[in-house]
């Protein structure tokens, strides 16, 4: 089990984890990611790596409440012990010096987009960041953005913070006035379609990180499954980054929709369980 050493709000739904898994510390990439269980009969979900420190050996998780996992998860404290923590799986990004590049997070989206903006100023590219969020309180990492980007646009859809638009706003305003060699794009299924629909039509090479269901991340399950270039891929082992003009986004989201209704129910039944605890 893998002991949480540091636990940081930053708002009452999004969660930073730090955990001791001093293994996956030193051997993590940007676009890793880890499978993670909660309790011994718990589901599996999976949780980029946002961070790892290799001397302390630890890596950091950013968890946003929206199942019964991820509350269990969230609502465990510093010096607690994750059942599971499995990694690091997924093929790393692909980094290179390409020129400009134009990166896209939407929501939590932020957090796996982290580690690959670092990466890709490391690497000598010129690094322009676009933040999104319904208001100013649901932005995160802003700060360690500015760290590692050449400039941070931030939108938010009520205007409570930077400018009032899509994520796609900022986007294209960027794309008007420089050249842009390659978009990277981490978010909700949705934004990432349009993001991609947008940098088609400026002809921009895209690569989307994909947030598809997992349960053993080893690829056996096919839980994950996509339509890359026509073909069957699997996120947890030939993602989770792909050439995003090739996804099939509609079939994807499709996907995502079919297990809403039983998500709902195992939610109002934890929820009852809680209520009479």
């Amino acid at each position: 089990m893998n002991r949480i050493v540091e636990k940081e709000y930053f708002s009452g739904a999004v969660v930073k984890l730090v955990v001791k898994a001093p293994r996956i510390a030193k051997s993590r990439k940007a676009g890793h990611f880890v499978i993670v269980r909660v309790g011994v009969k718990g589901e599996r979900i999976p949780l980029t790596i946002v961070d790892a420190d290799v001397e302390k050996g630890t890596i950091t998780l950013i968890v946003q409440k929206v199942g019964v996992t991820s509350i269990k998860l969230c609502n465990l404290e510093e010096g607690d012990f994750i059942t599971d923590v499995v990694g690091p799986l997924g093929e790393p990004t692909h980094i290179e010096k390409v020129g400009t590049v134009l990166a896209c997070g939407g929501g939590v989206g932020v957090a796996p987009l982290l580690p690959i903006v670092e990466a890709l100023k490391k690497a000598g590219n010129k690094v322009i960041t676009v933040l999104a969020a319904r208001k100013k309180e649901l932005i995160i990492l802003e700060e360690q953005m500015r760290t590692h980007s050449d400039e941070v646009v931030i939108m938010t859809d009520d205007g409570s913070y930077g400018k009032k638009g899509l994520v796609t706003t900022g986007m294209e305003e960027v794309i008007k006035r420089e050249k842009v060699d390659l978009s990277v794009t981490v978010g909700p299924a949705i934004m990432m379609k349009y993001c991609t629909i947008l940098t088609k039509k400026y002809d921009i090479p895209t690569v989307a990180s994909l947030n598809t269901l997992m349960v053993d991340g080893t690829g056996m399950c096919g839980a994950c499954r996509v339509t890359v270039g026509g073909k069957t891929k699997f996120v947890c082992v030939d993602g989770p980054e792909f050439d995003a003009f090739e996804v099939d986004f509609d079939e994807m989201l499709l996907r995502l929709d079919s297990y809403k209704p039983s998500e709902s129910e195992a939610y109002e039944s934890f929820l009852n369980k809680y209520r009479k605890a």
